[in-house]
């Protein structure tokens, strides 16, 4: 048996919860993803509801004695909430923060300012990836695409040419860089390193973007040529505020967390003595929850004070930026909590023992996982999730660096093909006023595009770092 890291044996039992063999885990494992897809797809049921359920059915199918599932279930939810949900939670605050205030349409209508004729694709990724790192991603879609169609329609662009780079930014931060959900979680799963995993993420993601944005967009606007829907230009947020945060405070802020992360990660490498006193400030400083408190903190006096903002509006405020991810949360926990069970019920050290005789590397065995879970049940976040629980083992021995490619990996592969059983398609679909076809051209490819481009990165960055 592979050695565990002193992590993983404090995250799972030693003796897994059932004694079946690997043809029955394996039957186990495909009969509770089985069921997920189903009771999502088919039933249209909540994805906590189907996770939930799922997890049961997987313990059931091991042979598990349902007590120990039940168990196995609410801790891998209890451990993962606890991991990543005041991150979660404090991103949401940054992000109402930036939208109320009117700080992310002062970030755009600057970069705008500068961007004329053939630089606009270019200047809307730069909106969409600033925009998008605190946003969750619907959320930077409902920002975002006012701006799209507003500069489409008076600057007489092509749709698709000024869309598509906007919906590559988001849907890259989205998928490859943490704070978000779905990265937090593989991260929290795999035990990797967040910085060195926010670093590394940057550096796909930035090819990533410049590929599947500005440069499909091209071949995207060919394609599919439809006029601006004005029926779906509404009013901008910040259109009734007297007053907005200047550009240079509001981008300060929105990087704040990342800057401070990336530090800890930098002084992590170049220091690599946990007994030195800049180490350890580093650590306290650079770790996410400081680091997204930090910027909450910093954004109430840059983002809400200079927007007109009083203490009870800016409380308002921050009630109503936690009221709508309960439901985010929810999915992730109970994602965590389906993890937990693949993972003791032995599902993990099963893929482990397995994957050893094959040829395929781990880090695409890790994509393969997440496209096919992507492709059934249309989540990018269930997709991370569910495929972070089952190669979770593999990571045990890997580097530092090696174990935030895995969780890349997986982001990768988390965004392959939206297609009709995915929220976003119909949200896209509906504000661009495209038919299925056509959308399916556009986005679905995009998010292919992604996907692809991103995991051979993935790919090629273990070959030489």
């Amino acid at each position: 048996m592979t050695r565990l890291s002193v992590e993983m044996l404090a995250a799972a039992p030693v003796e897994p919860i059932t004694s079946a063999g690997h043809a029955q885990l394996g039957i186990a494992a495909v009969a509770g993803i089985a069921v997920i897809v189903l009771l999502i797809t088919k039933f249209k049921l909540h994805a906590f509801l189907a996770l939930t359920i799922g997890s049961l059915a997987l313990g059931a199918f091991a042979g598990a004695p349902l007590d120990k599932a039940i168990t196995s279930f609410t801790t891998g939810l209890g451990s993962t909430v606890a991991g990543v949900g005041v991150l979660i939670a404090l991103g949401a605050i940054l992000g109402k923060l930036l939208a109320d205030s009117g700080g992310a349409d002062q970030i755009v209508d600057t970069i705008l300012a500068k961007a004329q004729g053939r630089a606009m694709p270019w200047a809307m990724v730069l909106i969409a990836s600033v925009i998008g790192l605190p946003l969750f991603f619907e959320v930077g879609i409902v920002l975002l695409i006012p701006v799209v169609l507003m500069v489409a329609k008076r600057g007489n662009y092509s749709l698709m040419r000024i869309g598509i780079p906007a919906l590559a930014g988001l849907s890259v931060m989205h998928g490859l860089v943490p704070p978000h959900p779905g990265p937090l979680v593989a991260i929290d799963a795999v035990k990797a390193n967040l910085g060195v995993t926010l670093a590394l993420g940057v550096l796909v993601a930035v090819p990533t973007v410049i590929i599947a944005g500005p440069l499909f967009s091209k071949v995207a606007a060919r394609w599919v040529d439809v006029p601006v829907p004005d029926r779906m230009i509404p009013a901008r947020a910040s259109e009734e505020l007297q007053r907005r945060p200047g550009f240079g405070p509001t981008l300060a802020t929105v990087l704040l967390p990342v800057v401070l992360m990336l530090a800890k990660a930098l002084v992590d490498i170049v220091v690599d003595d946990p007994a030195k006193m800049v180490q350890r400030v580093f650590d306290v400083i650079g770790s996410p929850l400081i680091a997204l408190l930090a910027a909450v903190i910093v954004g109430i006096f840059t983002l809400g004070r200079p927007a007109g903002f009083s203490k009870g509006r800016i409380s308002q405020l921050v009630e109503k930026g936690l009221a709508p991810i309960a439901g985010i949360l929810l999915i992730v926990g109970a994602g965590g909590g389906f993890k937990q069970t693949l993972i003791d019920c032995g599902v993990g050290q099963m893929v482990l023992d397995i994957s050893k005789d094959w040829s395929i590397p781990a880090l695409l065995l890790a994509w393969l996982i997440a496209v096919a879970i992507r492709l059934a049940t249309g989540s990018a976040t269930v997709a991370t999730v569910s495929a972070a629980g089952l190669v979770a083992p593999l990571a045990a021995d890997m580097s530092t660096t090696h174990a935030a490619l895995l969780v890349l990996a997986i982001g990768a592969g988390s965004l392959f093909l939206s297609h009709v059983n995915d929220a976003g398609f119909w949200l896209v679909k509906e504000y661009f006023g495209l038919s299925v076809g056509q959308n399916l051209k556009t986005w679905s490819i995009m998010e292919c595009i992604i996907s692809v481009v991103a995991g051979g990165l993935v790919l090629l960055l273990s070959l030489v770092i």
